[in-house]
């Protein structure tokens, strides 16, 4: 008779293994966990640090220290793995930051010590992309090419609130490349300028295509930034508008020496009627 009940007690005892058995296989929901790939995001000085998992049953407060400063709160009890540092690191592009994402209940009532995982430290200066730069205005005349780059502007605020452009937080450290070639030809030259503004003398006349990249030297990783859209002049309209310019005086002066002809013709052509009048008066008297 014990033989036969042996079977029914393990069916009934089934579902409890099983049971226990995916408890310690798989996390329960709500588990604390702690993040992982913590990543930072940054272009121009906008930043953003970035990681995993996304959180069931629990959420993430994010903490950033200058190393002199105490730990501040970011997204405070989020369920995002994202969050916006471009205020904090801003403060100073020169000191080096660190960050931490903890893990909490979300009611953030959690005895124990909260798992934590901690970034890579931030040097804004250093580790911030340089976004892809713009052309403002070029111009090509005959073999002379001006292009100018504009000034982008960064997330770094000055006092009164203003933003700092590159060249203000970057100065000498910045420099901008330039790589053109005939419309015609796949030969690039490349030519650089510590400032905004390039002016180059082409080998040959016609019409040339180029971009420009902002670059910083003395960095060792992310150096170079996105080349800008390609441009390219038209030389046959800079020959068109010359050669306007040039008919349009050529047009302008023959118009005033027509109009000077005009009036001297017809001031000579007064004064010989009035002489011939003056001629004629004697006789009328006589």
């Amino acid at each position: 008779m014990a033989i036969p009940a042996l079977p029914r007690l393990l069916a009934a005892l089934a579902p409890t293994f099983l049971g226990c058995l995916l408890v310690q296989v798989a996390p329960v929901a709500g588990t604390l966990q702690k993040a992982f790939n913590l990543t930072w995001k940054s272009t121009n000085f906008k930043t953003i640090l970035e990681w995993e998992p996304k959180p069931i049953g629990y959420v993430y407060i994010v903490e950033i220290t200058s190393g002199s400063r105490d730990w501040k709160s970011k997204c405070f009890l989020t369920q995002d793995t994202e969050c916006d540092l471009t205020d904090e690191i801003t403060q100073d592009v020169h000191l080096v930051y660190h960050a931490r994402v903890l893990s909490v209940p979300p009611n953030n009532t959690y005895l124990g010590e909260a798992p934590l995982a901690n970034a890579p430290e931030f040097l804004p200066y250093r580790d911030t992309k340089l976004g892809q730069p713009v052309i403002q205005h070029f111009k090509q005349v005959g073999r002379n090419l001006s292009v100018t780059v504009e000034d982008t502007p960064t997330h770094v605020r000055r006092q009164n609130g203003t933003f700092l452009t590159l060249r203000d937080v970057f100065g000498k450290d910045l420099t901008y490349g330039l790589s053109y070639r005939k419309d015609t030809s796949s030969g690039i030259k490349p030519t650089y300028t510590a400032t905004n503004d390039f002016f180059i003398q082409m080998e040959q006349d016609g019409s040339y295509c180029f971009n420009v990249h902002a670059l910083i030297r003395s960095r060792k990783d992310n150096q170079k930034s996105p080349e800008s859209s390609t441009e390219c002049t038209d030389q046959w309209e800079s020959i068109m508008g010359e050669t306007l310019i040039i008919v349009g005086s050529v047009v302008f002066v023959v118009t005033i020496f027509i109009i000077l002809l005009s009036i001297y013709l017809c001031k000579h052509r007064n004064g010989r009627a009035g002489q011939k009048r003056r001629e004629s008066s004697p006789l009328r008297s006589v």
